[in-house]
């Protein structure tokens, strides 16, 4: 059978299949050329690579349609075998030198769909991130706060020993609002009116309510609160800022406030914009101060005050009290326990027996500007000098000041004196003393009326040319338990050593020279009666308590002989 030539074409007996199978026999040997393919050879050559990559172009175009949606450059096994075996088919119709190139284009087109991809996929990326940077983040939520008072805070506020209760009563901002709270015992119900909103506080049981306000900013605002039979809208007193300055604070503590009744005790006044009263007193040993009344029947749990650094200053401004209310502090001692006491600074107090301190403002106008200004014209030791002593509330029993205004002027000039002594007018306990045991020093004693009336007897001796001198007791004070004696739970006033601070003869208390603070308490009290009541002259009694120290003989109790070291105290005082 002879032979068929090369340029016949494929045989029509077999499949093409078999015909590409075959064709690798008919390779030319290395390094010589290759006879010229016939056309039906070429045909032939084109058709297999062609059916290859049919074949393989099938499974390369779901792949690479599936792979840049799962952003994969991997293939699967059976794809990496379905491409082996059609790159094998191929094969067979190509020339040593190379002419599987028609056979790949579908795989570069692949190549250049995965790039393609990465790259837009970059190009995203870089998208995202400059717009993530460029907008404004978006930060969680915080979680809410429950507006209710810590447990500790509230067993403090309880037992009369919180220092600061403005930090933790009142409004204040908290994440997610403004968080109100209030102290009020008794009371059914609290609600806060503020912007336009009315809240109802939670109550937290023991007299302690609580609620979150939906603003920003912590708003003024008032509260209404029910009790049995009532409801009042009052303001909040812990939403006020310290009533007391800087420059009072620094005098008091470096003990040089000349003065200090226009710093401590109760002074009604308009605080931002409210009125009320601003309370403060001095106790540096106290755990916790309140401020007890008849506006809140006595009862000072609700009225805590808070401490202003290290002065020992206690402040409280309470709105919608004024003039004539009554009012005691409430101390709690280093040792837990209470005491109720008179404020030691009261302009004004009840008719003794009673004890309690009196809300006072002054409204006399003084007439006796002709009299001052004679006063200044001519030193005192040069001029005339004829003193009348009176006791007031024997001289004529059952008059009041105004009373005494009327009569007493003229029967002392009538007489020739020149100046009247008043024996001690500043409030004491016991009237056999003669106002010789003081409790309130700072208050004419209202056996006879207020201190205005008593401004107005001043006034009158002074228009009648008397001059008004005045007795003035600040070397000892009696032991009351609602006065000065361990005022804030320890020795305050009188001296830490009882056999220096007891007086051996009149079973009294002597005032601690040496403390800075009780020597501004004294030094401010004399300038306060000149000041205030226009007093011309004071007479100290009981010099000698001041100038000697004494203390019992051991064994005797009876008073030892002055002692050198009574210069010490005398110059203590004189510095003051």
């Amino acid at each position: 059978m002879t032979a068929r030539p090369p340029s016949s074409g494929p045989d029509p007996k077999q499949p093409p299949e078999a015909a590409a199978q075959k064709a690798p026999a008919a390779k030319t040997p290395a390094g010589k050329t290759p006879p010229e393919k016939t056309a039906a050879e070429k045909a032939a050559a084109e058709t297999a690579p062609r059916k290859a990559a049919a074949k393989k172009t099938a499974p390369a175009k779901t792949t690479a349609e599936t792979a840049p949606r799962k952003a994969a450059a991997k293939k699967t096994a059976a794809e990496k075998t379905t491409a082996r075996t059609a790159v094998q088919k191929a094969g067979a119709g190509k020339t040593a030198a190379g002419k599987a190139a028609p056979a790949k284009p579908p795989a570069r087109r692949t190549t250049a769909r995965k790039a393609a991809a990465k790259a837009t996929a970059g190009k995203a990326a870089v998208k995202r991130t400059a717009a993530e940077e460029s907008a404004p983040r978006r930060t969680a939520p915080p979680p809410e706060v429950s507006p209710a008072l810590a447990m500790a805070d509230r067993e403090r506020l309880l037992a009369g020993t919180h220092h600061d209760p403005h930090s933790v009563l009142g409004a204040h901002p908290v994440p997610g609002g403004v968080a109100v709270r209030a102290f009020r015992p008794y009371a059914l119900g609290v609600a806060v009116l503020a912007d336009g909103l009315q809240v109802e506080l939670r109550h937290d049981g023991e007299g302690f309510f609580s609620g979150l306000l939906p603003l920003r900013d912590v708003p003024e605002y008032r509260l209404e609160v029910a009790y049995e039979g009532t409801v009042q809208r009052t303001e909040d007193a812990y939403r006020f800022l310290p009533a007391l300055g800087e420059l009072d604070l620094h005098l008091i503590g470096e003990g040089r406030h000349e003065e200090l009744w226009r710093a401590l005790g109760a002074h009604p006044t308009t605080h931002q914009g409210v009125a009320g009263t601003r309370f403060a007193v001095w106790a540096p040993d106290a755990r916790g101060v309140r401020v007890a009344g008849g506006f809140n029947f006595w009862d000072g749990t609700a009225y805590p005050m808070r401490s202003l650094g290290g002065t020992g200053v206690w402040e409280l401004f309470v709105p919608g009290i004024g003039e004539g209310e009554l009012y005691k502090f409430e101390i709690t001692r280093p040792d837990g326990s209470r005491t109720l006491r008179a404020d030691p600074l009261a302009r004004r107090t009840e008719v003794p027996p009673a004890t309690s301190s009196v809300v006072h403002a002054s409204h006399h106008e003084w007439s006796d500007q002709e009299w001052l200004a004679r006063r200044a014209r001519r030193p005192a030791h040069e001029a005339p000098l004829s003193v009348y002593e009176v006791h007031l509330p024997s001289w004529r029993p059952g008059l009041t000041y105004r009373d005494l205004a009327e009569q007493l002027p003229a029967y002392v000039k009538d007489l020739g004196f020149t100046h009247v002594e008043l024996m001690p007018v500043a409030e004491h306990p016991f009237g056999g003393s003669w106002g010789y045991q003081v409790t309130g020093f700072y208050a004419p004693t209202a056996r006879l009326g207020t201190p205005d009336d008593f401004k107005y007897l001043v006034d009158a001796l002074h228009r009648a040319g008397i001059g008004v001198i005045m007795d003035w007791v600040p070397a000892h004070f009696p032991r009351d338990a609602w006065a000065l004696a361990e005022f804030d739970g320890r020795p305050l006033y009188e001296h830490s050593d009882p056999l220096r601070a007891a007086h051996p003869d009149w079973g009294t208390l002597e005032f601690d020279f040496g403390r800075r603070e009780v020597r501004n308490f004294l030094v401010a009290n004399a300038v306060y009666w000149c000041e205030e009541f226009h007093i011309d002259g004071l007479r100290v009694d009981a010099v000698a308590s001041m100038l000697y120290l004494r203390s019992p003989r051991p064994g005797t109790g009876s008073p030892a002989p002055p002692t050198t070291g009574a210069r010490a105290a005398s110059a203590a005082w004189v510095s003051g």
